[in-house]
């Protein structure tokens, strides 16, 4: 009886990490969506770069199916929040997933 129920959970537990990896992977993508997605952030660092505002040596840019990710280190509120709204207006942004960090320095 507690070997069954042993069993049990054990199949249970297998079939539980089964689905999470299932659902945790994506589809793959065609060449044409990969080279969108490209252009798409060939574009974004192109325009965080242009802006004499935006401190973006330390912004990390990817795209996957039109949704951008901004990731990295920024100095500055500014900064942080001119970046989203950066790549928010780049044509073919569908969103904006913000994963930056604030780095605050602090003297004295």
């Amino acid at each position: 009886m507690v070997f069954l129920r042993m069993t049990n959970r054990i199949s249970l537990l297998f079939a539980l990490i089964a689905f999470v990896a299932a659902c945790a992977t994506t589809p793959p993508r065609n060449p044409s969506e990969i080279a969108a997605d490209k252009k798409i952030e060939l574009a974004v660092i192109q325009a965080l770069n242009d802006d004499p505002t935006i401190y973006a040596r330390h912004i990390e840019v990817t795209v996957r199916g039109g949704v951008v990710t901004l990731s990295g280190l920024v100095l500055a509120i500014r900064d942080l929040f001119g970046a989203t709204q950066i790549a928010a207006s780049v044509p073919g942004v569908i969103s904006v997933n913000n994963q930056m960090e604030l780095k605050i320095f602090r003297y004295g």
